[in-house]
């Protein structure tokens, strides 16, 4: 019994460090795409989004069952995980917020959908598992979220200097205690119940979709209690200096890539897969729009969608939000055509002359941009506070 709470206090009421976050995401990557795609947010709120604004008439898309398309599945799953590692740590608290924090979700949110159509993805796929894929794509997007998320930070700052300050902030009403004493209980039971629905899904005989669920789980397990962030990631340089979100980044995308690169060359179907033909423009300037909107709302794709699963009011409308737009922007962006005209398609290795060329360069630019952030962080030339 002393090992079980030894084991549950390591795992649910110590925080994690943010590296450890960052090397499990890059780890899970590379098993999502050897068992079937890399990780990303946007297919699955395409799907969410295509089945309200479908239903409606707005966009033409008919959407599979949320239950069934595998992009809502493992959102759904990231949701559930973190809902149950929040009620596990007895962090869970409906957090509402003030209308205008409300107001910019909901911008951001709407903002975060525009940028991951342009770019066809959000963070995670557009730049995180597209330049472990080496895709050119991928590190266009993280140009533009870079001054995305720079400009986000002029106008957080912005916002403050010109906001009449109204006295105390407000902040969410304590929970009870014996409501916090039931969490954990709670949290057990929708571990339960992520392993009932994936069990059933292996008795429907998708036994795909029960694999990936269990992906999505871990995946909202690991973000709630290391609190890794791709928004602090690309924020915080400009904001404190603080880079550890941006160093457990790079790390999570060092070992994605390398992995990456192993099942590219050892499985030959993988090689070149992932990669949108959006190099240079529609990553560029899809990344900027989700790099501004992610810093508004406090919440990047995934990061959004966790949080929304501790009880952040502001991140649920931000998740709608993003599904919505995207929805509606894609539907747009295929009516007139646009989508073609984004960009092509370009493939590291073959670039550089092969795999070695292309690993070379890669692992020269995460190591430049280490080498950045440290120095920041010594520095605060980049800060601004």
């Amino acid at each position: 019994m002393a090992q079980i709470r030894q084991c549950y206090a390591v795992l649910f009421r110590n925080e994690w460090a943010v590296w450890v976050g960052g090397a499990l995401f890059g780890i899970l990557n590379v098993a999502l795409f050897f068992y079937d795609q890399p990780w990303t947010t946007l297919d699955g709120a395409l799907n969410w989004g295509d089945s309200i604004l479908g239903a409606l008439g707005v966009v033409r898309a008919r959407a599979d069952p949320p239950l069934i398309r595998t992009g809502s599945v493992i959102n759904l799953g990231l949701l559930a995980g973190a809902f149950a590692a929040a009620l596990l740590a007895r962090q869970f608290s409906i957090n509402i917020g003030p209308k205008r924090e409300l107001l910019k979700g909901a911008v951001g949110g709407l903002l975060l959908g525009t940028g991951a159509a342009i770019a066809r993805g959000c963070n995670i796929g557009g730049f995180f598992s597209a330049t472990s894929a080496f895709g050119a794509n991928g590190l266009a997007m993280a140009l533009g979220l870079t001054l995305g998320a720079f400009a986000g930070v002029r106008f957080l700052l912005w916002e403050v200097e010109h906001s009449a300050s109204s006295g105390a902030v407000p902040s969410p009403a304590p929970v009870a205690t014996s409501r916090r004493r039931i969490q954990p209980y709670l949290g057990a039971l929708v571990l339960l119940g992520l392993i009932v629905g994936a069990a059933l899904y292996e008795g429907l005989g998708i036994e795909k979709r029960a694999l990936i669920l269990l992906f999505g789980a871990a995946l909202g397990i690991i973000s709630q209690r290391s609190r890794v962030c791709f928004v602090q990631g690309f924020r915080e340089p400009f904001l404190t200096g603080d880079t550890r979100h941006t160093r457990a980044m790079l790390l999570g995308l060092l070992i994605s890539m390398v992995g990456f690169a192993a099942i590219e060359i050892t499985f030959l179907e993988k090689e070149g897969a992932f990669i949108r033909e959006t190099f240079w423009m529609g990553s560029l300037i899809g990344g900027v729009i989700f790099g501004f909107g992610m810093v508004l709302a406090g919440g990047c794709g995934a990061g959004s969608i966790w949080r929304a699963g501790e009880g952040n009011v502001k991140l649920m409308v931000a998740v709608a939000g993003y599904a919505l737009s995207a929805s509606f922007v894609r539907d747009v962006l295929v009516r007139t055509g646009l989508q073609q005209q984004l960009g092509v398609k370009v493939f590291l290795p073959e670039v550089f002359g092969g795999w070695t060329g292309a690993i070379a360069v890669l692992a020269m630019i995460i190591a430049v941009w280490y080498a950045i952030t440290r120095w920041n962080q010594a520095s605060r030339k980049l800060a601004a506070v």
